[in-house]
This record gives C-alpha cells, sequence and structure tokens, in this order.
C-alpha cells in the first residue's frame, strides 16, 4: 500500500483527499459522491470519462476512512449520511468553489447526494443503486460482504485502495447492521428535491432493489428519469457503456 498522490483539503479540523479534473465553466460542475467502501480511485475513472464527455469540470472526493483521507475521529452512527450531507458537503462545495453542481452518487454516495439535493440549490442529480430505506436484500448482501472479509480476499483487495482497512470496512458494516439502523428512511425527505434526476438501477444488485429509484421517481419534486439495466450493483463499471451514454445524455438536456 501506499499513500495517495492526489491533493488534500482541510474541512472542519480533517483531511479529504480530491481530485479536480478541469473543464469547462459554463455549465455546472458536477461532485462525485462514492460507495460505502469506495473512494476516487475507486471510480475507476468515471469521473474523468463523464468530465471527458460533458466538457464539465468533476471533483471527487474520499469520505473520512476511504482511500486516503484522514481516519474518523469516531466510530459512524446511523445518522452518518444525514452528517456527511449537513457538515462535509456544504463545506467542501464552499471550498471548492462548486456553486450548485450537478451532484453525482452511487450507493451509500447516491443516498447522500439525495440528501444534499432536498437541503441545498443544486443545478441536477444523477443516482445510481441509490439506498432509501433498509431492505432485508440489502442487509442479506452486507452480511455476505462481512463473510467474504473475514474469510475471503476482500481485505487483501481493499487494502490496496485504503489507508487502514479495517476502519473503511468495519465503519460500513457495522452501522448497516446496527439493529437501530433498521429504521432508517429518508423517503420523506424526497419532497425537499426540485432539481431534474436520473436513477440508475442494476436488476441483478445484490443490495437494493428497483424500489428505492422509484420511491424517488414518486416523491421527489422535480422531474425524474429511470434506467434499469441488466446489471449489479456498481451500473457505471459493470454497464460502463450504457451508464455513460446515459449519463452524458443527462447533463446535456440541464444544459
Amino acid at each position: 500500500m501506499s499513500d495517495s498522490r492526489l491533493p488534500l483539503i482541510e474541512l472542519n479540523g480533517s483531511r479529504y483527499e480530491y481530485e479536480d479534473v478541469g473543464g469547462g465553466f459554463a455549465s455546472a460542475p458536477l461532485l462525485f459522491l462514492h460507495e460505502g467502501l469506495g473512494s476516487v480511485g475507486l471510480w475507476r475513472g468515471f469521473h474523468r470519462r463523464i468530465a471527458a464527455a460533458s466538457g464539465r469540470r468533476a471533483v471527487a472526493y474520499s469520505r473520512l476512512g476511504h482511500g486516503f483521507s484522514d481516519l474518523p475521529p469516531s466510530k459512524r452512527t446511523p445518522s452518518f449520511m444525514h452528517e456527511e450531507a449537513a457538515q462535509v458537503v456544504s463545506s467542501l462545495m464552499a471550498a471548492l468553489d462548486l456553486p450548485e453542481p450537478v451532484l453525482v452518487g452511487h450507493s451509500d454516495g447516491a443516498s447522500i447526494a439525495l440528501l444534499v439535493a432536498a437541503a441545498l440549490p443544486v443545478r441536477g442529480l444523477v443516482v445510481m443503486a441509490p439506498h432509501v430505506f433498509v431492505e432485508s436484500h440489502g442487509l442479506d448482501g452486507i452480511v455476505a460482504a462481512r463473510t467474504a472479509y473475514l474469510e475471503g480476499d476482500l481485505r487483501t483487495r481493499m487494502a490496496r485502495h485504503h489507508r487502514d482497512p479495517d476502519v473503511t470496512f468495519w465503519n460500513w458494516n457495522d452501522v448497516w447492521l446496527d439493529p437501530r439502523f433498521r429504521d432508517w428512511d429518508i423517503t420523506a425527505e424526497l419532497a425537499g428535491i426540485r432539481c431534474p434526476v436520473l436513477g440508475v438501477q442494476g436488476d441483478a444488485d445484490r443490495y437494493g432493489s428497483m424500489a428505492h429509484v422509484e420511491a424517488v421517481r414518486d416523491r421527489a419534486g422535480g422531474p425524474v428519469e429511470l434506467l434499469a439495466l441488466s446489471c449489479g450493483h456498481s451500473p457505471h463499471l459493470e454497464c460502463p457503456e450504457a451508464t455513460e451514454k446515459v449519463v452524458t445524455e443527462f447533463l446535456r438536456s440541464l444544459g
């Protein structure tokens, strides 16, 4: 494992790694929010490809305990996604001059993006495999991930991409399997979303079903477009051409 070569930005006393991909300034910039075990590097260049295809500036960052950002000062609680949306994303937008960005989120990052869009003005929203509530189907996938971490090679693979893979994994796995988290539900907050939304969901996602993007469609206050793909939890990696095409077309429609 080596330290990240990405720049760091200090927010609220902690340092976050980020990548700022230059682009045109005539259109709203993009802000990418990664999945539960993700980081800037684990976007696998998706943010750079979307920046190039759309001509927009794109910023991706790693949450505390992910990639080579600082480790978090304490264990996460069931309110961690609300805290990230209210305390970190807003600070990052201000620090990097990202006024009314288009948010692009995956999994937990998509849920955080939904919460940001419900509270702050954003130009658009792309959510891939978001979580809106807790599904027993999704918890089964998280239990399976715990087995893969303890008995398989998941920890070895994660160690290539995170400063401390144990912190990354257990901060994610423990909070999702916390009994207090069973009641987590952001459905009511979706009504605050007024911007155009693109929701992308795989039909073989072990962490969630179409019910989540359908809830966004039914509850959000702005126009919502949905795309179902024949893939698992990561449409941008498993169906890259289709995902990049629909995201680029959606961004073009925003002007």
